[in-house]
């Protein structure tokens, strides 16, 4: 039996009916145990939510910079942590923020780098 085209499959569909494309759909779902419309709407909608990108991203300090001491403050401010905790981020980087909106992240990162300090969004 030769190997049926997507082409060739496509001008088939075209033939037919309403109803036999509604039989074709059950019968690859009995068949395959998945239902092809769903998996045609699922499609694009993951692509767009590819292409949008991440809903939350994290903070993190790589370098505070020459402006230690105003980086130490602003990590202070944001997280609330006390002035040992902040000073042990400013000094080892890590994770100021997470799971924080996109635009909250850049409005930090904007701050960090007023700041001196150099940060990432991930």
């Amino acid at each position: 039996m030769a190997k049926l085209t997507k082409d060739s499959f496509i001008e088939s569909l075209k033939e037919m009916s309403l109803l036999e494309i509604k039989e074709l759909v059950d019968a690859m779902k009995e068949e395959f145990g998945v239902d092809p419309s769903s998996v045609a709407v699922a499609a694009p909608v993951a692509a767009e939510e590819a292409a949008s990108g991440p809903k939350t991203v994290t903070v993190t300090l790589v370098n505070a910079g020459a402006g230690k001491i105003n980086v130490i403050k602003l990590i202070k401010e944001i997280t609330g942590l006390g002035l040992g905790e902040s000073k042990a981020i400013a000094d080892n980087g890590g994770a100021i923020k997470e799971n924080i909106p996109v635009a909250e992240a850049e409005e930090l990162k904007a701050k960090f780098v007023e700041a001196g300090a150099e940060v990432e969004v991930k």
